[in-house]
């Protein structure tokens, strides 16, 4: 039993983090019907902007390396974090994507995936190919309650996921510009046609949906130190996998399916199949392909050709 919570608890501090990136791929596809397969490399920038940021914020105290961990620094570097990918998700969108709108979709499918390799290599040049070590914004410390450990940042991972889930969510469908994102999501043309200002609400959405990675990429640094250039590819697939699964442009499907995903994924890994961790959210993609194409939460549409 000690196992299976151990595990399950793994899993969603895991699954919180794909959680989160699934939403930007959900939310692009929601409104343009296109999969930003660039959108994992975004995470990776956000756990580098992480990591710049407390190596400046260290400068700023007269420190050689790590600051001195504190809530305070934390949210700082968070801030810089979101930030940072959020004005990159909205010069990717009004760059890369924009004059790709009323090109054939397989045009802006090549971009993305050349946005991804852009961001992979150049991130390589930039950073470096070499790992880096994840700085302690906040003290470690190791909990254990009924047999289960676990530490601090796995709760804070958790806890920070499931706030920004839950702020998206009141954003989407408890605000007007939430209102308006669905209603270009609806009918691109018909809501451009009563006013709504379509350009602006995808160009936020791009850059709710990088913030939302930015976030994610600094809390995976902080649970999972190591962090490199090509560290958002298996990542942002799995993510990718998680909003398939809850039914892509489904805000609430890409939360499930994220959280299912770390579980299954660290179920897995305890056991004897644990080589096979990293295949069985592929596995999950076919069976959903081949099942229930629309996902979990997903509703079958016709589409016109």
């Amino acid at each position: 039993m000690q196992t299976i919570l151990q595990n399950l608890l793994n899993g969603i501090a895991a699954g919180a983090i794909y959680a989160l990136i699934a939403l930007g791929y959900t939310m692009v596809y929601g409104i343009l019907k296109l999969i930003n397969f660039a959108h994992g490399d975004v995470f990776m920038l956000g756990a580098f902007m992480g990591y710049y940021g407390a190596r400046w914020y260290a400068h700023l105290q007269h420190k050689v390396g790590n600051p001195d961990p504190s809530w305070g620094m934390a949210a700082l570097i968070l801030l810089f974090a979101m930030l940072v990918c959020g004005l990159f998700g909205f010069l990717n969108e009004r760059i890369a994507y924009r004059p790709l709108r009323n090109a054939p979709r397989i045009a802006s499918l090549i971009t993305a995936i050349g946005v991804s390799f852009f961001l992979e290599y150049g991130g390589q040049y930039v950073f470096g190919p070499d790992p880096k070590f994840f700085p302690t914004l906040v003290e470690k410390h190791r909990l254990e309650f009924a047999g289960v450990t676990t530490t601090n940042y796995q709760i804070i991972v958790l806890v920070v996921a499931l706030v920004f889930m839950a702020l998206l969510q009141y954003i989407v469908y408890g605000t007007k510009f939430g209102k308006a994102m669905r209603a270009v999501s609806f009918n691109f043309e018909t809501a451009s046609l009563m006013g709504i200002p379509t350009d602006r609400i995808i160009s936020t959405t791009f850059v709710v949906g990088s913030v939302l990675a930015a976030v994610a990429g600094v809390l995976y640094g902080l649970a999972y130190p190591k962090i490199e250039p090509l560290m958002g590819v298996m990542p942002g697939l799995k993510a990718f996998v998680a909003a398939v699964l809850g039914g892509i442009g489904n805000v609430p499907g890409a939360m499930v399916g994220g959280l299912v995903i770390g579980v299954i994924e660290a179920f897995v890994g305890g056991s004897s199949f644990s080589n096979y961790r990293d295949a069985i959210a592929f596995v999950i993609l076919i069976v959903i392909l081949l099942f229930r194409p629309s996902g979990l939460f997903g509703k079958y549409q016709a589409e016109k050709v």
